[in-house]
C-alpha cells in the first residue's frame, strides 16, 4: 500500500500536480495522508514517507526521468505535507479513540465526524478508514448535513459585493476593449441595468478603456460623462469597479450628478490614470517578482494566485519559506532590473505556438483563446526574446524603470507549501515608507517613556526621494531594533535590582516588626508607601519571626492592598481568606485566598484605619 502510494504521489509531483485542497491535489492529498496513517500504524511516527521518494527515483527514473530530474522538489513537497499532517494525525487518532471508548460507540454519528474534522482538522476518509479497521460505520449524511449547514453560514456571512447580473441576461455583443493603448473614449449606452443600491447602475458599453477585474488584477475606475444634445453635461458617474461577463464589460457606476445614461447614448469615459498607473506598475513587478524567484530560489516556484491592485501586490507560489538572504537577492534582483530600464512589450501569437515555447510561462487549467498575449520583459520589443514572457492579457509599464522602487512587506504561509509575498512599489511603496516611518516613531516613544535618554531615532524627511525613503526606514529600523534589545536588557537589571532593593527593604520591615510587637498575640500594621508585593514580600520573613496572625495593610497610587497570614496551628479559630473576604469590602475591594495565606485589594485608601480596626476587632 505505502509503496503503491510513494509511486503514484512522486509521478503526480514531478509531473507538477501538488498536493492542495482542491480537484487533483486534494486526491493527492488524500493519497499522502492515508499513506502516513499506514506508516503510524507500523510504529512511524517521525516523518517516513518522503524518505522513499530516493528509491522511487533510483528504481523508476530510467523509465520515468521526471523523477529523477525534480527529485529535490517531489522530496521536499511531501516532507511538508507530511510534517504539517503529523501533528493532525496524532490529535485526531487521539480524540477518535477517547471518543470510541469514552461513549463506548457502535459506531460513528455524523457529529463525532464533523467534530474530527471541524475542529481537528481530521480528514473523513480518515475516519471512515480507523471506523472500518474497528468494524463501525460512520453516519456519513450526518456529517454531509453539518457540512452544508457550515457552508450555508458560510455564505450567508459573506459580503462580497458582486454585480447582480448574468451573462445570459445581458444579450449584447462582445465589448471592444481599447484600454491597451487608450484610456479615454467616446462609447455607445448598450444597456443599464439597476444595481443593488439606490443611484447605483451597471453599464455595459460597446467599447471601453476600463480594465476589467481578472488574471489577478483588480478593475478600473474612473469618470463616465452624459453629454446632453448641445454638448453640456447632464450626468455624471463615478464608476467604481468594472467586472467581465463573458466577453462584456460591466461598469459599476453611481451617479455623482444629473441623471444615468440610456441605452443607444453616445457617452465619454474616462479611466483614473493615476489609480491605473500603480496597478500597471504593480503587475509588470509581478512578473519580475517571479522571474526573480525562478533564479534565486527554484525554477519549481511556480505562481498559485496573486492580487494586483493599487496598494500593493500580493503572489502567491510553492515553496518552502524563504530565508532572510534569498528575500533580500529576489527584492535586490527586481530592484537591479527596474533599474535598468528594460524595455516591457507584448505580442500576439497563436496558442499552440506558444505551447510549445518551454520559455513561455503559462498557467496549467487557465482558459486560453486562440490567440494569446505575451507579455515580455526585455530583449527586443515584441521578437520573443526578453528574459521574462509569460501570458498575460493585464495591463503593464512600457519599461521596468517606470515601476520605481520595489519593496517585499513581508512572506508568509497561506496554506500547506504555499508561501505568499506581499510587497509595493512605486508610489506605493512611497506610502508605505511614510506610514512606517509614523510607526516606528510610535514605538521609539513608547521604548523611550520605559527607558529615558536612548539614543535619538535617525531623521525621515517627507520629500526624499522614494529610494531614500526606504534607505531611511531601513536605518531607522535597525536602531529601533537596537534599541529595543538594549531597553530589555535594561529593564531585566532593573527588575533585579528593584527586586534586590525590595527584598532589603521587607527585610527590614520584618523585624521592625517582629520586635515592636514580641509578646503580642497578633500583628495588624499599615505599611506606608506599600503595594501587595512589598507587603507579601515583608509576611515571608516575618512569619518565622512572629508565631501569631499577620495583618498588614498598605496604599500606593490610590490603591489598598491587604495581605493577611495565620499559622496553621492556629487556623482551627482563625482563617486568613475569611479575614480578607470581611475587611477587604471595607476599603471598597475584595479578595481571596487559603486559610493560611490571602491577599485582597481595594480603591479607598480613606478607609484603612477602619478596615485595621476591624482587623483587630476579629483577631482579638
Amino acid at each position: 500500500m505505502i509503496a503503491d502510494h510513494i509511486r503514484a504521489l512522486s509521478f503526480a509531483i514531478a509531473d507538477e500536480i501538488i498536493p492542495s485542497n482542491e480537484g487533483r491535489g486534494y486526491v493527492l492529498r488524500r493519497i499522502l495522508r492515508r499513506a502516513i496513517r499506514y506508516g503510524r500504524s507500523l510504529g512511524f511516527h517521525e516523518p517516513f514517507f518522503f524518505k522513499l521518494v530516493d528509491v522511487v527515483a533510483r528504481t523508476m527514473g530510467d523509465i520515468f526521468p521526471e523523477v529523477r530530474a525534480k527529485q529535490k522538489t517531489v522530496k521536499e513537497t511531501i516532507r511538508r505535507e507530511e510534517e504539517a499532517f503529523n501533528n493532525t494525525l496524532d490529535i485526531g487518532i487521539n480524540v477518535f479513540e477517547q471518543g470510541i471508548q469514552r461513549w463506548n460507540l457502535d459506531h460513528i454519528p455524523g457529529d463525532f465526524a464533523f467534530l474530527l474534522y471541524d475542529t481537528y482538522g481530521f480528514p473523513l476518509d480518515l475516519t471512515e478508514l480507523m471506523s472500518r479497521e474497528r468494524g463501525l460505520t460512520v453516519d456519513v449524511a450526518g456529517f454531509e448535513k453539518l457540512m452544508e449547514e457550515q457552508r450555508e453560514r458560510a455564505r450567508k456571512a459573506q459580503k462580497k459585493d458582486e454585480i447582480s447580473i448574468e451573462e445570459g441576461e445581458l444579450g449584447v455583443e462582445p465589448t471592444k476593449f481599447l484600454g491597451y493603448d487608450f484610456l479615454e473614449t467616446e462609447a455607445v449606452v448598450e444597456t443599464v441595468l439597476p444595481g443593488k443600491k439606490k443611484d447605483e447602475f451597471n453599464v455595459v458599453l460597446d467599447r471601453t478603456p476600463f480594465y476589467a477585474e481578472m488574471g489577478g488584477q483588480v478593475g478600473d475606475r474612473g469618470l463616465l460623462h452624459v453629454p446632453g444634445h448641445d454638448w453640456t453635461e447632464v450626468g455624471q458617474l463615478r464608476v467604481i469597479d468594472t467586472q467581465k461577463r463573458g466577453d462584456v464589460f460591466v461598469h459599476r457606476a453611481t451617479v455623482v450628478e444629473g441623471r444615468a445614461p440610456e441605452p443607444g447614448e453616445a457617452v465619454r469615459i474616462s479611466v483614473d490614470a493615476d489609480r491605473r498607473k500603480l496597478i500597471q506598475g504593480h503587475h509588470t513587478v509581478t512578473h519580475l517578482l517571479h522571474w526573480a524567484l525562478h533564479e534565486v530560489v527554484s525554477r519549481d516556484a511556480s505562481q498559485k494566485g496573486s492580487y494586483v491592485g493599487p496598494d500593493k501586490l500580493t503572489f502567491d507560489f510553492l515553496s518552502a519559506p524563504l530565508t532572510p538572504k534569498q528575500k533580500r537577492d529576489v527584492e535586490k534582483l527586481v530592484n537591479d532590473k527596474i533599474a535598468e530600464n528594460a524595455p516591457v512589450s507584448w505580442a500576439e501569437i497563436a496558442f499552440p505556438e506558444a505551447k510549445q515555447r518551454k520559455d513561455i510561462i503559462q498557467f496549467f487549467g487557465e482558459k486560453y483563446g486562440d490567440t494569446v498575449r505575451v507579455l515580455q520583459i526585455g530583449g527586443s520589443p515584441r521578437a520573443l526574446n526578453g528574459y521574462s514572457m509569460e501570458l498575460c492579457g493585464g495591463t503593464h509599464v512600457r519599461s521596468t524603470g517606470d515601476i520605481g522602487p520595489f519593496r517585499i512587506l513581508k512572506e508568509e504561509a497561506i496554506a500547506a507549501g504555499t508561501r505568499r509575498i506581499e510587497a509595493v512599489a512605486g508610489e506605493a511603496a512611497r506610502a508605505w515608507a511614510k506610514q512606517e516611518a509614523v510607526r516606528q516613531q510610535e514605538k521609539f516613544e513608547m521604548l523611550a517613556r520605559k527607558k529615558p535618554a536612548i539614543a535619538p531615532l535617525p531623521a525621515f524627511y517627507d520629500d526624499a526621494t522614494t529610494e531614500e525613503m526606504l534607505k531611511h526606514i531601513d536605518a531607522r529600523a535597525a536602531h529601533l531594533e537596537k534599541v529595543d534589545a538594549g531597553v530589555r536588557e535594561w529593564e531585566k537589571k532593573t527588575a533585579k535590582s528593584a527586586e534586590t532593593e525590595l527584598k532589603s527593604r521587607a527585610v527590614q520591615i520584618a523585624n521592625d516588626l517582629a520586635g515592636s510587637h514580641a509578646g503580642q498575640n497578633f500583628c495588624v500594621v499599615d505599611v506606608s508607601d506599600a503595594d501587595g508585593k512589598l507587603l507579601q514580600a515583608i509576611v515571608d520573613p516575618l512569619k518565622s519571626k512572629f508565631k501569631g496572625p499577620i495583618f498588614l495593610a498598605g496604599t500606593r497610587d490610590g490603591s489598598v492592598a491587604l495581605v493577611a497570614h495565620v499559622p496553621s496551628a492556629l487556623t482551627q479559630k482563625f482563617q486568613a481568606n475569611k479575614l480578607i473576604q470581611q475587611i477587604a469590602p471595607i476599603v471598597g475591594g475584595k479578595g481571596g485566598g487559603r486559610p493560611e495565606s490571602a491577599q485582597g485589594a481595594g480603591k479607598d485608601p480613606s478607609k484603612i484605619n477602619e478596615a485595621l480596626a476591624k482587623a483587630r476587632e476579629l483577631l482579638t
